[in-house]
């Protein structure tokens, strides 16, 4: 029993830091996929959206630190009961987003990672297995340093897990899994590469022949002869790759220019996905900002889902001279972790990215 609890210590331990720090890399991130969790159409608790970022961010910090108490056997009881609740609720959580086919992807491990719902629900079922049999030997779990030092470091990765959310929240993710990372080419992301699969459908057709009924299995050319189709239904065998990215655009009310302004050497993007929610003290920056930019041969450009009398609104409050255009609202939040955030973009590669905090360290 010894052998398996230390089995099991290390593979849950190890596994809550990864995926806790990974989420604790990207909070908004993680926050965002809270909003998707607790929104009507899923859990259909929306009063708990607004307090997103703060759940996503306890939530977090509180997984790496119950990997670590486990790894060094700090508290044993607390730290089992602590994980075998959160395992229950994740589990829940996970079967009926993949049951009820509600969230694409768990946000398990984040952008690092991407899981389909029954895989995160398969990955939930093995850890409440390990969790189970730590929760049934707990007797054996002893701690590896002496008390105060086990108290000590236990303190120390609450505090840095605390303190890495807040640098992360307050400039941008330390690392960047997400397809506008800096190097990446956008026009490249939305294209897939010669060796993509493709999806793989299975037609079922029901028909009748000289009056005969029948059923013919193929994958899409239908039966040669036949006197009516009676149904028709379809199995996926396989699905198909995807782009990594699939619904970037620029666009204004009645014209598509994404292509026009990726294939622009010098493009600055600053990227708002809500500009009443923007923060003033970044609207604020912009300014002097854009003005340089654009006075270095730069087309600087706004992005964002607000609607014309916001856009109209917002250039003249902050005397603003660049047009705002459209893309969708998740694929803002995607492209940069703030509102706003600034992109700098060579013929559709990201050069330099950088959130409101942070413009004055953008190279022009």
């Amino acid at each position: 029993m010894k052998i398996l609890v230390w089995i099991s210590r290390i593979i849950v331990g190890l596994l809550f830091v990864i995926s806790g720090f990974i989420k604790l890399n990207d909070p908004l991130g993680f926050a965002y996929k809270l909003q998707e969790y607790f929104s009507e159409q899923v859990l259909n608790i929306p009063f708990l959206e607004p307090y997103a970022l703060g759940i996503a961010i306890i939530v977090v910090v509180f997984e790496v630190v119950l990997g670590i108490f486990l790894l060094m056997g700090y508290k044993p009881k607390f730290t089992v009961w602590s994980l075998l609740l959160m395992i229950i609720f994740f589990t829940f959580l996970t079967f009926y987003s993949a049951y009820f086919d509600k969230v694409k992807d768990c946000g398990c491990f984040g952008d690092a990672m991407p899981l389909t719902p029954w895989e995160s629900f398969t990955k939930d079922v093995i850890l409440l297995f390990f969790i189970i049999i730590l929760f049934i030997g707990v007797r054996h779990i002893k701690p590896i340093f002496n008390k105060l030092g086990t108290t000590v470091v236990a303190l120390l990765s609450f505090l840095a897990s605390l303190s890495f959310a807040y640098y992360v929240l307050m400039h941008l993710p330390a690392i960047d899994f997400r397809a506008y990372k800096i190097g990446d080419n956008i026009q490249e992301n939305m294209q897939l590469g010669p060796d993509a699969k493709r999806a793989i459908i299975d037609y079922q057709w029901t028909y009748t022949l000289d009056g005969e009924e029948k059923v013919l299995t193929d994958r899409g050319q239908g039966p040669a002869k036949y006197d009516e189709i009676i149904n028709v239904e379809t199995k996926e065998i396989q699905a198909a790759d995807l782009p990594r990215i699939q619904d970037f655009s620029i666009e204004t009310a009645d014209e598509d220019l994404t292509m026009h302004f990726l294939e622009m050497d010098k493009l600055v993007m600053i990227v708002a996905y809500n500009l009443k929610s923007s923060e003033k003290e970044g609207m604020a920056k912009l300014k002097a900002f854009s003005d340089e930019a654009i006075k270095k041969g730069y087309t600087v450009i706004g992005m964002t889902t607000s609607d014309e009398a916001t856009k109209q609104n917002i250039k003249a409050e902050y005397k603003l001279d660049f047009e705002f255009y459209l893309c969708d609202e998740k694929v803002l939040k995607t492209i940069v972790r703030a509102n706003p955030g600034v992109v700098i973009l060579n013929k559709g590669t990201v050069m330099q990215k950088k959130h409101w905090n942070d413009i004055e360290e953008l190279k022009l």
